[in-house]
């Protein structure tokens, strides 16, 4: 639901080619982060991407210099449970999967606003 609410969001704001390729890299980063730790065990699912959109979300309104409340909050929120729970909880949650897409969509979204590479309006 999370990727149909906030994805044509961020494509309207950095443009489809952009955002195939948050998820593509998302996607690589995260598998080869659990194969290298966790050989043996698969993946099912689009987690990670999620968490990536998610904090590439709190990017849209990025002034110059400024780090965004929105993306502290988030940071907080959505990356701070995801530590929680892999700590304190014993499921089948992947939860470094989230964390990681987490800290590629940040970074991701760092980098798209700092290289000004929000969708070409010609």
């Amino acid at each position: 639901m999370i990727i149909l609410i906030v994805g044509p969001l961020l494509e309207e704001k950095y443009g489809s080619s952009n955002m195939l390729f948050v998820i593509l890299a998302t996607a690589l980063v995260t598998g080869l982060v659990n194969f290298i730790l966790f050989p043996h065990t698969q993946l099912l699912g689009a987690s990670g991407v999620v968490f990536a959109l998610i904090l590439l979300s709190s990017f849209t309104s990025i002034k110059e210099g400024s780090i965004p409340l929105t993306f502290i909050i988030v940071t907080i929120v959505y990356i701070g449970q995801q530590i929680y729970e892999g700590i304190f909880l014993a499921d089948n949650v992947s939860n470094l999967t989230h964390i990681v897409g987490g800290i590629v969509g940040a970074w991701l979204g760092y980098i798209m606003t700092k290289n000004k590479m929000s969708r070409y309006r010609g």
